[in-house]
């Protein structure tokens, strides 16, 4: 028997749902999958242009300009990183001494407080503040440049976008992370020396010779270092997100938020492969 032209539509009504749904399902991950591969784009852009200065081959990386960006987003950041880890110092002192009195070992304060900060605190807090300083100026940046045509006039005039705005702001976002996680330990390590020594009872000699003891130089430079690759994606992440910007004024902020969302996100998941790195080799 041949099949009535008559058919109910039900099955053809099913598939089309289950695309649409598909559809919904699938575009953000392509959507993300597109993004990731932009900013792995971007960052070999940036390298290539970074290498060929380093290999001389009449390659300027615009020192001055990433100097200006240092200036303008990393010692401006200076005060409220201090105020934040210092923060963080004085928090950890308080909540860690009374679980550590019911032990008798309230002296283990510094030994808890120079671990947690050196390998971890220090350059996450730092890659925090950074983020609301750096990756919304740098993204508002760039963003209003794209929405004005000056990154179109630059590209008229064969001036490449990366080198010219792209790579001074990583330099600068790298650098001054570097610096402000080393900031960021030494007022969290002590600040939390200031409350143990005046208001915990904790005599200065053992603080310090417990933080010696139990601080090695693998924690700093694992922390620093760890900072240094929250830089680049920061910088990154504000950069691209600042090129990709459409639709004038709403397109700017639209980047700024998810500049700030995204690089957060980031540098909390690099964070977590870092440590299980770590981890895996026997660092921690």
């Amino acid at each position: 028997m041949t099949a009535s032209p008559h058919q109910s539509p039900e099955p053809s009504r099913a598939r089309a749902a289950g695309g649409a749904a598909l559809a919904r399902v699938g575009a953000p991950v392509v959507d993300l999958l597109s993004h990731i591969g932009d900013m792995v784009g971007l960052l070999l852009d940036t390298l290539g242009v970074v290498l060929r200065a380093v290999g001389k081959q009449r390659v300027r990386l615009g020192w001055s300009a990433a100097v200006s960006q240092i200036i303008r987003v990393g010692v401006r950041s200076i005060a409220i990183v201090s105020l934040v880890s210092g923060s963080i110092g004085f928090i950890l002192a308080f909540q860690l001494s009374p679980p550590l009195d019911e032990f008798g070992q309230r002296e283990l304060v510094a030994n808890i407080v120079s671990v947690a900060v050196l390998r971890e605190l220090g350059p996450l807090i730092a890659a925090i503040v950074l983020t609301g300083f750096a990756g919304a100026s740098i993204a508002a940046e760039i963003g209003t440049m794209v929405v004005s045509e000056e990154v179109e006039a630059l590209e008229a005039m064969a001036l490449s976008p990366v080198r010219f705005l792209v790579v001074p702001r990583v330099i600068a976002s790298v650098l001054s992370m570097l610096v402000l996680a080393v900031l960021a330990d030494l007022v969290a390590i002590g600040t939390s020396a200031t409350v143990s020594v005046t208001i915990l009872d904790i005599p200065w000699a053992t603080y310090k010779q417990n933080t010696l003891d139990q601080a090695k130089l693998v924690d700093f430079l694992t922390g620093v270092g760890k900072g240094g690759v929250f830089g680049l994606l920061i910088g990154l992440i504000a950069c691209g997100n600042g090129l990709k910007v459409i639709g004038g004024a709403a397109g700017v902020g639209k980047a700024t938020t998810g500049t700030v969302v995204q690089s957060v996100v980031a540098v909390i998941l690099a964070d977590l492969v870092f440590t299980a790195i770590f981890y895996a080799l026997k660092l921690v």
